[in-house]
């Protein structure tokens, strides 16, 4: 897979500017340069399968990186609204006698096609990282 370098520069930027660092806690400091613009990716794609809210969502990345990523509840809420307000997910309340009203969210079809392409562009992202970091001796 080739990906030209205006692509390249684009992801890269992307990956820099588009979450910031306050809203994730991430063990390694590698890891958190390698996670700051994948935050909006990772709840796109739990929202993928079902409908979740926000302390799910957070407490789902969390065991699913056995405790690498952790977003602090209070700084997910902006990446949702983010979200929200492109029209790439749509929230609802959810009201149960005797619990906290909660606010459920479910990936749109927009959603869905932005979410696709951005795997792509990931994918793309990665094997071209990949060129460097792990080449291949033929």
């Amino acid at each position: 897979m080739h990906v030209d370098a205006g692509t390249l520069r684009r992801l890269l930027l992307y990956l820099s500017f588009s979450t910031s660092r306050k809203y994730t806690s991430v063990k390694y400091m590698f890891n958190r340069d390698l996670s700051k613009g994948s935050a909006e990716l990772l709840v796109l794609t739990l929202l993928e399968a079902r409908s979740r809210h926000g302390y799910d969502l957070g407490k789902l990345i969390e065991e699913r990186t056995k405790g690498q990523i952790r977003f602090r509840i209070g700084s997910l809420y902006p990446i949702l609204f983010r979200l929200e307000d492109r029209g790439l997910i749509a929230g609802r309340w959810l009201e149960k006698p005797g619990e906290r009203r909660r606010r459920l969210y479910r990936l749109t079809p927009a959603g869905r096609k932005f979410l696709k392409d951005q795997r792509s562009a990931w994918d793309a992202f990665v094997a071209t990282i990949n060129q460097i970091v792990r080449p291949s001796h033929a």
